[in-house]
């Protein structure tokens, strides 16, 4: 990412950054696995004026959000856990360490995104806000260590997440899911077919990942790390990482290791990381071949896992999955941490209008929404480009 002079100051400037849903591949990019997201036609702009000073300040349209000022330096405190403003700190906070001091500005933020719907709002915010640093900055970073950077950044807040989000959000491609590896960083475009579409919807459960919600996400870090450590220490592994596990050894010779050498517990997380990863490999075969149904089995299996295995569903997402398969998604299930949020359903084309209407009619009709907010919590989402910075002319 680079821009060659800041801004004029009094020069108003847009950074557009956008959503993402993971396909395949959940709770599994924190344990240094392969994922398959892709970045979405919905998300937040960032429109500032730069500064003479340190100081940034938000406003968001949105008028559940009070005012966000702080002056950027290596250290800033947090606000109340959960506040909407660590994120625009944490972006700040490491930029400053990475190349400070630093310039700040004023900003107003505008989000199509549902907020706690597992669309990645945050890193949004997170990487829509470090953007906006950068330019106002004439600052310089490659795309993948600002990639790294903000994936580290984000953890400010208390949540032990990986680095999807971040890559998915700066790398996304019109038309292209993302095959993302981790250590090293690779992004691999993969072109989503024509035909399929792409469905959110939303279980009206928040999935915020702050408090109650945060510490059970942390535990599930932390429980894979302890399965790991384990299992690599039974099999004589010197490197306990899940990346040279499955190198070395295959994965059903890896669960048969860890069920003799894991409580229940740990071993259903372990079974979780490597049954996910292995669906992650197919699903981007079926993806090349332009394999629907294959797809979508292996989207099924991977709700069954995080229902049963990670135990990051609820009853309403379960339903909300059901609801959609049964109106004739080839495949669906939860997408981003879980405890709520959104689902997200593969469809082919021609089936799309009946499936929404469907789910429209049998999920959220009983709980009393009108038509006007239908396209807020049930609509076709498109594999998209990645974050950009543009001039806003007069």
């Amino acid at each position: 990412m680079r821009r060659n002079s800041s801004p004029v100051n009094g020069q108003t400037t847009r950074v557009i950054a956008p959503g993402r849903v993971n396909l395949i591949g959940e709770h599994i990019d924190y344990n240094g696995l392969p994922v398959l997201p892709v970045a979405i036609d919905r998300g937040l702009e960032v429109t500032f004026r730069g500064s003479d000073d340190s100081v940034i300040s938000c406003v968001s349209r949105d008028e559940r959000f009070d005012p966000v000022r702080f002056s950027l330096s290596e250290t800033i405190e947090r606000g109340p856990p959960g506040h909407w403003g660590n994120y625009v700190r944490a972006a700040g906070q490491a930029l400053c360490r990475a190349r400070g001091p630093l310039r700040g500005f004023e900003a107003q933020i505008v989000s199509s995104l549902p907020i706690a719907a597992g669309l990645s709002s945050s890193s949004a915010l997170v990487v829509g806000i470090a953007l906006a640093i950068i330019a106002e900055n004439g600052l310089e970073f490659a795309p993948r260590e600002l990639m790294i950077l903000l994936a580290e950044a984000e953890r400010y807040v208390g949540t032990a997440g990986g680095g999807m989000d971040q890559a998915t959000i700066l790398g996304g491609r019109h038309g292209h899911a993302l095959h993302i590896g981790f250590d090293p960083l690779v992004l691999l475009p993969i072109p989503v077919p024509d035909s399929w579409r792409i469905v959110v919807a939303s279980s009206l459960v928040p999935a915020a990942k702050s408090g109650a919600a945060r510490r059970v996400y942390n535990a599930r870090v932390e429980e894979c790390r302890q399965a790991l450590a384990e299992v690599a220490r039974t099999l004589g592994e010197p490197v306990p990482d899940y990346v040279t596990l499955r190198t070395h050894w295959d994965t059903s010779v890896l669960l048969d290791v860890g069920k003799g050498a894991l409580d229940d517990l740990h071993h259903r997380r372990f079974r979780h990381v490597l049954t996910e990863a292995d669906r992650v490999t197919g699903a981007v075969e079926a993806m090349r071949r332009c394999d629907l149904v294959g797809f979508g089995r292996l989207m099924v299996a991977s709700q069954v896992s995080l229902r049963e295995d990670y135990e990051v569903s609820c009853p309403d997402l379960d339903e909300l999955v059901d609801c959609s398969l049964a109106a004739g998604a080839a495949g669906a299930r939860l997408t981003g941490a879980g405890f709520g949020g959104c689902v997200v359903s593969l469809v082919g084309e021609e089936e799309c209008d009946a499936l929404l209407d469907e789910m429209w009619t049998e999920y959220y009709l009983p709980r009393g929404l009108a038509e006007q907010g239908r396209s807020e919590v049930l609509f076709v989402a498109r594999p998209s480009a990645g974050a950009r910075v543009e001039e806003v002319t007069a």
